[in-house]
């Protein structure tokens, strides 16, 4: 508990919220706040005052990183929610739970904290603000990969906001089922999840940043299906979405967005998208990372592909979804390249292919003999001579075929004239 609580209070009054503003330092400014809130007075004018203070006080803990501080207020603040509305109660503890959210490195004090409300409002019996809590511990334990423990929790809660019938928050809590199957490779779930999100949003007016959002998880199953063409418009629909009310995840859409060209191979187009008065915005190093991946793959360069990867490790390697999609497009160029370079021999050196690649022998021995199982080409591989071995494809005579469908048609008439006979018989 923070000494300066321990101080007299000061009357909940708009001079003492000025006195606290013209404070000549942070630590003053918090200590003058938190007196005003002590003040015992429960009048109108008071608890407005008061409400007041207490944004203050959470902005001013956040911009000094203060996050135990901040935990330590909810908690000293329940008696005064005692005497306020529900509907304000669930505005300050929301409001306060946000604004641990912006200090870096405090995900776990964010976890507990929820847990702590959780239990409070359980014991309050405030459900409104209970389930709004609740659907937030399950987006923390989402992003740090407690997945069970998120599962357990959605799976209760979903089927409490149903009953309810309360849209808004269904939409949300759908949404983050839908992250969560996808997480766990889930694909049919997190699609049912998604189609529910969409089904309940249809219903009622969603703000435009969750509609971003359900475009772009919508973008990021499509593309999972390497429907790219799909994922695209989706991902452009979010990028549109939250570039205009300035939210950091446009970035993401846009990087999706230059993924997917890339993908349907439009390396090409994707420095007109950059290029635009839209991507000229966001130009950083997330946008460098995919520009660099598109000029590899359009000059179909491993070595520059590789250069993109080591230059950008935390814009693609990284990015779980970016990730998954370059693994596939990586293994694709080089079957290409390799493909293309051993075409012209019937036995070559795997140094020589490892050479005229560039990439590491070990590496390019691989990816051949991964291929040779994968029936992509006709070979095999002398280790002892360190060669590749490639035979020619057996062509399959045409009359083969043709014969072994014959036999079969006979069989059926020989079949077929058995049966008459054994009834004319009979």
């Amino acid at each position: 508990m923070s000494s300066s609580m321990e101080s007299s209070y000061l009357p909940a009054t708009t001079e003492s919220l000025a006195k606290a503003q013209e404070a000549k330092d942070a630590s003053e400014s918090i200590s003058i706040l938190y007196r005003v809130i002590q003040d015992p007075s429960s009048s109108a004018d008071a608890l407005r005052t008061k409400e007041v203070a207490i944004a203050n006080l959470t902005n001013c803990l956040t911009k000094e990183n203060r996050a135990e501080e901040l935990r330590n207020l909810l908690t000293q603040l329940r008696p005064f929610f005692a005497v306020i509305p529900k509907a304000k109660t669930a505005k300050i503890v929301r409001g306060i739970i946000d604004a641990v959210a912006k200090i870096p490195g405090k995900s776990d004090l964010q976890i507990s904290l929820c847990k702590e409300m959780v239990e409070w409002t359980r014991a309050e019996k405030r459900t409104f603000l209970r389930q709004r809590v609740e659907a937030r511990l399950a987006a923390l334990l989402l992003e740090n990969q407690e997945y069970k423990e998120a599962l357990t929790l959605l799976t209760g809660l979903i089927k409490e906001v149903r009953r309810l019938d309360d849209k808004l928050l269904l939409v949300d809590i759908d949404l983050l089922e839908s992250k969560l199957h996808f997480s766990l490779r889930n694909l049919p779930k997190a699609k049912a999840s998604l189609t529910a999100a969409r089904t309940a949003a249809n219903a009622i007016y969603v703000p435009p940043a969750q509609q971003g959002t359900i475009d772009l998880q919508s973008g990021i199953l499509h593309a999972e299906e390497k429907d790219y063409k799909t994922a695209y418009s989706y991902f452009f629909e979010a990028f549109e979405a939250f570039s205009a009310l300035e939210d950091p995840k446009a970035i993401f859409s846009l990087k999706y967005m230059l993924l997917c060209k890339i993908m349907v191979n439009q390396a090409d187009d994707v420095a007109g998208i950059i290029s635009s008065k839209a991507g000229l915005k966001y130009l950083g190093p997330d946008v460098d990372a995919m520009k660099a991946v598109a000029d590899a793959y359009s000059k179909r360069s491993l070595k520059y592909f590789e250069t993109a990867l080591s230059d950008y490790r935390s814009q693609l390697e990284e990015d779980p979804i970016v990730h998954r999609h370059l693994s596939s497009l990586y293994d694709t160029l080089l079957e290409q390249n390799l493909c293309r370079l051993i075409e012209p021999y019937s036995k070559v050196e795997i140094a020589h292919v490892a050479e005229m690649i560039e990439l590491p022998i070990d590496h390019v021995e691989k990816k051949l003999s991964q291929m040779i199982l994968d029936k992509k080409f006709a070979g095999t591989l002398d280790q002892g001579a360190g060669c590749l071995i490639i035979f020619e494809d057996p062509k399959t005579e045409e009359i083969f075929p043709a014969t072994l469908e014959t036999i079969s048609n006979m069989g059926k008439v020989v079949d077929s004239l058995y049966m008459r006979s054994a009834k004319i018989m009979a």
